[in-house]
């Protein structure tokens, strides 16, 4: 399957996977924005692999749209779906768990092998690697409190990773809107899980792939 929504800001589009958790890209349009996706199946094909599955999607299939706003524009996709309110069972849960976890194990690796300093952006910006672990850990943990996992400020690579362990706990567990009487996360949660597995993920695969992009580069 490869369902997908279109968040659609003033300028640009986002195109999201629902089946696929973290396969975002964003462009100018409808259509570039499918595009833009497409052409990404084949590094997060390697994202599938990591976690043991077989990455075939199949033709896309917009099924939602969905009006984003300014924050979309500058290249996040913040809006929650309606669809992201279905029930989740727990199968469905470990998987895209599973792709969380590859994510981030993939993201660490790289990270480790990567130079200092990486090309900068057209104008001259973007953070150098150590900039951009930092950010990438410390916007995870702001999301994890979206989900009632709340962790002080890390002092060791293992702070994070028990912070890592228990949102992955979390997001494993069967949901449903509490009206039905099936399990959910905490009372605090303020993101469902559909949504919190994809943003996770996103934010992950966007900043390993900016490595990817700026080292590769690098020198040019």
């Amino acid at each position: 399957m490869n369902r997908l929504y279109l968040e659609i800001g003033p300028k640009r589009v986002f195109a999201c996977s629902l089946d696929w958790p973290g396969w975002c890209r964003v462009d100018k349009g409808e259509e570039a924005a499918i595009e833009r996706l497409l052409d990404y199946a084949p590094r997060y094909r390697v994202i599938a692999a990591r976690a043991g599955l077989e990455f075939t999607p199949g033709d896309p299939e917009v099924v939602a749209r969905v009006r984003g706003s300014v924050v979309t524009d500058v290249g996040v996709p913040e809006r929650v779906p309606e669809l992201d309110l279905e029930p989740l069972s727990g199968p469905e849960a470990e998987r895209s768990v599973a792709l969380v976890r590859a994510a981030w194990a993939l993201f660490d690796e790289t990270a480790e092998v990567s130079p200092e300093e990486l090309r900068k952006g057209p104008r001259g910006g973007g953070r150098d690697r150590t900039k951009i672990v930092e950010h990438v850990t410390e916007a995870e943990r702001s999301y994890a409190r979206r989900v009632g996992v709340r962790h002080k400020p890390y002092k060791s690579r293992a702070d994070r990773e028990a912070m890592r362990a228990e949102l992955a706990q979390v997001l494993s567990r069967p949901w449903a809107p509490e009206e039905t009487g099936q399990e959910s996360p905490p009372q605090k949660a303020s993101w469902p899980p559909r949504y919190a597995l994809r943003r996770i993920a996103w934010h992950v695969l966007d900043h390993l792939w900016e490595i990817e992009d700026r080292r590769q580069s690098r020198g040019s």
